[in-house]
Parts: structure tokens; sequence; C-alpha cells
């Protein structure tokens, strides 16, 4: 597999559209587990499958010239089994591509941000709840938790120790980022947080224990996480919430976080 070509295709794609192409997932399985992808890479584009999920990207000035429903038809090709796919950005030329293909849409991923600028709700206090910065100790709890906060989840939920230590590994990773809620030594939530820039932050995964839902806690760590990520001078900080959730909804526009149309990731299935 040719990854400068892919990441070439994907860094062009990801400036006409206004979105990234490919998602965390997938660019982990290229850069650790490359066995786990079977691709085709050819000038102007490529498909990825993965786990039941499919991938097509075409270079923007290749566009329009049927190159994107070939790569499909020749990925498909003999593939009966189920099938996803996500169009990051719901680009109108993924809906009709997913159209002729057979996929039906199925579920719609928010990108909401919120300006650092904006000023924060007081916090209210958690007797007994320590939030601290991540420490090796913390490793397992912080993997049981993810399990438990995100058990029907389909991506996010599967996380292992290995998948764990695979995104610490990124350049990105802070301990200082990863906020742990701690009562008496045990984990009961965490908020790892995430700087894409000098000026774009993430609230890259909020996670509570079931156990410890009804506390307050998810808005306890969303405001520390915030305030950690203002602390580093970013301008703006996103997050993804599925449009459904309307708890988590709730709370995040309650924190001043937006959603607009064009910031909708769809996920098409057959």
């Amino acid at each position: 597999m040719d990854l400068d070509r892919v990441t070439a295709v994907s860094a062009a794609a990801a400036a006409a559209d206004g979105a990234e192409p490919l998602d965390e997932a997938s660019w982990l399985a290229l850069r650790h587990r490359p066995a786990d992808v079977v691709a085709h890479v050819e000038d102007g584009g490529f498909t990825l499958l993965r786990d039941g999920e499919l991938a097509v990207v075409v270079d923007p000035v290749r566009r329009g010239a049927g190159l994107g429903g070939r790569l499909a038809a020749r990925a498909l090709a003999g593939h009966d089994g189920p099938l996803r796919a996500w169009s990051h950005g719901g680009h109108p030329a993924a809906a009709a591509l997913a159209a002729r293909h057979g996929f039906a849409r199925v579920r719609d991923l928010w990108v909401m941000r919120r300006p650092t600028a904006l000023a924060l709700p007081a916090a209210r206090d958690l007797p007994g709840i320590v939030v601290r910065g991540y420490r090796d100790e913390d490793a397992e709890e912080v993997v049981r938790v993810n399990a438990a906060a995100f058990a029907h989840h389909p991506e996010q939920g599967s996380m292992d120790a290995a998948g764990l230590a695979t995104r610490m590994a990124e350049p990105w990773f802070d301990p200082a980022g990863l906020l742990v809620a701690v009562d008496g030594g045990r984990v009961l939530g965490f908020h790892w947080t995430k700087q894409h820039s000098a000026s774009l932050g993430e609230v890259y995964v909020v996670a509570i224990d079931p156990s410890a839902q009804g506390r307050g806690l998810g808005r306890a760590l969303t405001l520390a996480g915030l305030e950690h990520l203002a602390g580093l001078g970013v301008a703006s900080v996103l997050l993804y919430v599925e449009s459904d959730n309307a708890a988590a909804l709730a709370v995040y526009s309650g924190l001043g976080f937006t959603h607009a149309d064009a910031d909708t990731h769809v996920m098409y299935a057959r």
C-alpha cells in the first residue's frame, strides 16, 4: 500500500471539503495495523476496507469523471456482507454514490464548536472527588470506565489496553490533558482532551462510569477539560456527538457549543 499517496489524496480532499475524509481509527490502522486494511490505491484516489467499513476518497482535481464510482464498484465487487461507509462533512456526491450502491443513511454524527473566549459557567463542588491529570497507574481503570460508559458505542467502546497505549503513543498525547475524576482511588470518569494545533482543541472523550452517573461528573469534567484547553491558548474547541443524543446535546449546548449543518458526518450502511 502506498501510504504516502493515501496521505496526499486525503490532504487534498480535506483542503477542498473542509473535513478530513478518514477518521482516527482508519489512520491508526493504516499506521499500526496495515494488515487489517484492504487498500486499493491508484492515481487520483483510493479505497480502504477495514472491519466492515468502506472508505472511498478521490482527489478533488480528479472528481466528476466517474473515478469515485469505479473505485467503489471495484471495492464492492464480490462483497456480500454488511458494510458501513462514512461521508465526513455529508458531501452530496457521497450521498449519490451511496444511493447508487444500495447504501442507506443510518447515522448522523455532529461536530459542535465553542470559542474559548466565551466565559465558562462556574463548576459545582463535588465533595470527595478529586480531578487530576492522568498517571500511569490509571490505565486499567481508564479502560474499564471507557468500556462501561461506551458499551453500546460502535467505535469508542472497543478500546482495550493496547488501543489505549496506541493512542497514548501519538505525538499529540499529553497526560496533563487526560483528566480523571477519582474518589478514594477509584476512577469514576475522565475527560480526554486533544490539541490539534495552536488554535484548535477537542473534547476528545468524556466517559462516566454508569455507577457514578447522576452526580454531575460529566459537566464537571467537561468544564475542567475546557479550562485546560483554554489555558493552552487555543481559540476554539470542537467535539463529536451523536445527533440523537438529547442529553449530551443539552449539556454541550448549555456550555456554549453550537452546530452548523456543514459540520455533520453521515454514516451509510447496507
